[in-house]
């Protein structure tokens, strides 16, 4: 644990932590996501997709364990940063103008993140520590989707995460050291197309469910 200790103690280290966390992240959205398209299939595929991933016992264990580790280390680091920010720079500027280059997922980055932290909250409170007796995760998810204020905060929470990627995505590879006029433009417009694909992919499950 010192390497770790050690790594959190220098603003570099913080942010390498943020970037590589960040990045473990993004590849979870995508398996998380692939699974949760097979609601569109029915409750029949889905039940049987969940029923696959507890069958899979310790190994979904571990991995939830090591998600709350990189939760843990994402979410201290960045608060932890948040912090030093405000300290280094407590008044805020008289004119407040936007720097080449700044686009709103930067500008609003550490609130969208605590935004996305109250959330996922809130969605492991209302799906996986939820009462499942007597019933499937399939009329889990329908009903509460059947109810218009879940509806909004979901699609209202995929806007903010699509927004919150738009700029980790490709600032997390900077913060790597893959920052080259060659590589940054596509790796920028890559995060952009991922980013929709977070915000599309999941907002549209809320709205799928609530119409039609």
């Amino acid at each position: 644990m010192n390497w770790l200790i050690n790594t959190l103690g220098t603003s570099i280290g913080k942010k390498l932590m943020m970037a590589i966390t960040g990045l473990c992240f993004c590849c979870f959205l995508i398996i998380h996501l692939a699974g949760n398209l097979t609601l569109y299939g029915g409750k029949d595929l889905f039940n049987a997709y969940a029923e696959h991933l507890h069958s899979l016992g310790p190994l979904i264990n571990i991995s939830e364990w090591i998600l709350l580790t990189l939760a843990i280390i994402h979410v201290v680091t960045g608060s932890i940063l948040f912090y030093q920010n405000y300290r280094s720079r407590p008044v805020g500027y008289a004119v407040n103008r936007r720097a080449g280059g700044r686009s709103l997922g930067s500008a609003t980055m550490p609130y969208t993140g605590f935004v996305l932290f109250a959330f996922i909250i809130f969605h492991l409170v209302n799906f996986h520590f939820t009462d499942k007796t007597n019933t499937t995760i399939y009329q889990i998810v329908a009903s509460a989707f059947a109810d218009p204020v879940y509806v909004f905060i979901y699609v209202a929470a995929m806007i903010v995460a699509a927004i919150h990627v738009s700029h980790g995505f490709w600032s997390a590879f900077q913060t790597i050291g893959a920052n080259h006029p060659k590589y940054m433009p596509i790796i920028t417009a890559a995060g952009i197309i991922f980013s929709l694909i977070v915000g599309i992919g999941f907002g549209f499950i809320p709205i799928y469910f609530a119409f039609f």
